[in-house]
């Protein structure tokens, strides 16, 4: 699956993107903010790439012409998701590596992921969060539409092996019920 806006092109994982993951992915400026560790090493990311980002839903994101990588945007369903959701409804994930932060990137991924889950997908709604202190993502899914969920006080984060406050936020399709 490939998915282009104007100036990104998103597309699966491959192996062969391990060295520019962990150019991105070791900055803890990254990982941690979103809920995971800073990665430690090429193989890592190799390992995390097989695991995790290999999963539907999950695109690696791209420049449009140079083919460089600047993150990560797609959907979590089922129990990949960090919270219940009916068989209609996605959860947003999306990270920007530190070098391309400000330029408008994760929105515009995360925009044509959300239109891909409401037109090609059919989903009924989508779910977003972030984790207390995250601006950037909470002005992301505002940008986008998302409305305030509430909050979840403490919600363990495995791979970090902490407790953090979770604020949760959702778009429901045109149409579509309330949630």
């Amino acid at each position: 699956m490939l998915l282009e806006t104007d100036r990104l092109l998103l597309r699966p994982w491959a192996v062969a993107d391990a060295e520019e993951l962990y150019a991105l992915a070791k900055d803890p400026a990254v990982g941690p903010i979103a809920g995971w560790p800073p990665h430690g090493s090429v193989e890592e990311s190799v390992r995390i790439i097989k695991d995790v980002l290999s999963a539907p839903g999950t695109l690696c994101v791209t420049l449009k012409g140079s083919g460089q990588i600047v993150g990560c945007a797609g959907f979590n369903f089922g129990e990949a998701a960090s919270m219940e959701l009916s068989e209609d409804e996605g959860e947003l994930g999306y990270w920007i590596g530190k070098p391309f932060w400000g330029r408008g990137y994760a929105t515009e991924a995360a925009q044509r992921v959300v239109e891909h889950g409401f037109k090609d997908l059919g989903l009924s709604g989508i779910w977003g969060g972030y984790y207390e202190g995250n601006d950037r993502s909470r002005n992301v899914q505002k940008k986008l539409g998302f409305r305030d969920r509430g909050c979840v006080r403490d919600v363990y984060v495995k791979p970090l092996g902490e407790s953090r406050d979770m604020h949760l936020l959702y778009l429901r399709a045109q149409g579509a019920m309330t949630a």
